[in-house]
């Protein structure tokens, strides 16, 4: 098994063990669409970060503690609040340094989503809306959900992802659409410029 693989079975071991008021949600049992969503992240990401995080995710299991469950529990202060005043003391605790981190590291990726979006809009209107200011209870957008991931890396494994994070914008690269790239290439198109051709000329045909 390599990394990737390793990160992702414990990722899913804790995502099928998430606890939801409504129940257990359908997207706990579509292991594939899993799968592909999480592959498409950590393939751009270099192999230290990625033995960082499963460090994390080891280190999580043999405590008791489901990061999954958190990650999504980090999101409800802006999709449900009120909710959420109600055990946030139960999370752990960021430093400040930790958080200013992660702030800077949201603003980057944001601005990266929307310049995706601008230039494959059909692919950008498959995924999540992008900013906090569009949550709902039932919608959670790009920007809440990697805040609420980030959070639940390690500080070890936050300075490595600020480092990547650095990395492409030193080298002019846009990490959600290259996350995008591997996405439409694992849904089996050779491209996602081909995914975006397809999407478009599907809406047009309609």
């Amino acid at each position: 098994m390599n990394i990737i693989e390793a990160i992702i079975s414990l990722e899913w071991q804790a995502f099928d063990a998430v606890q939801n008021e409504g129940g257990r949600a359908s997207c706990q049992d579509d292991h594939e669409t899993f799968e592909i969503m999480r592959k498409s992240q950590f393939l751009c990401w270099d192999e230290a970060t990625q033995l960082a995080y499963l460090d994390d995710l080891q280190r999580a299991k043999r405590a008791g503690r489901n990061l999954v469950q958190e990650k999504y529990a980090r999101m409800m202060a802006s999709t449900a609040p009120a909710r959420y005043a109600e055990f946030a003391h139960l999370l752990p605790v960021l430093e400040a340094a930790q958080i200013a981190r992660i702030e800077a590291v949201v603003a980057v990726e944001v601005a990266w989503r929307e310049a995706f979006a601008r230039e494959y809009p059909h692919m950008s209107d498959k995924a999540r809306l992008i900013r906090t200011t569009q949550d709902t209870p039932y919608s959670t957008s790009f920007e809440t959900y990697l805040r609420g991931e980030l959070y639940t890396y390690s500080p070890n494994t936050l300075v490595l992802y600020c480092k990547l994070v650095d990395r492409y914008r030193s080298e002019d690269r846009n990490l959600s659409t290259e996350t995008m790239e591997h996405t439409a290439r694992l849904y089996g198109y050779t491209s996602l410029a081909a995914a975006e051709r397809k999407l478009e000329a599907g809406s047009q045909a309609v």
